[in-house]
């Protein structure tokens, strides 16, 4: 799936609760922490990892693309 930016930067945590991946920000925290979102193929634990347009997402089967 894509996802369209609306400024230079979405957060991690930010992109998972907008695509309802997670039921809250609590929820996006700990699935992070625990390993298992994949940014531009490696596990990313930053919680608030700026996304930018290029950047891929793996979380819950899904692949999402950001793009500008």
């Amino acid at each position: 799936m894509e996802f369209k930016l609306k400024s230079e930067f979405i957060e991690l945590d930010n992109i998972l609760k907008v695509l309802e991946l997670v039921a809250s920000g609590a929820e996006a925290r700990e699935q992070i922490q625990a390993g298992l979102a994949k940014v531009n193929g490696e596990v990313e634990s930053r919680i608030r990892r700026k996304l930018r347009s290029g950047d891929c997402v793996e979380f819950g089967g899904q692949k999402i693309e950001i793009v500008a």
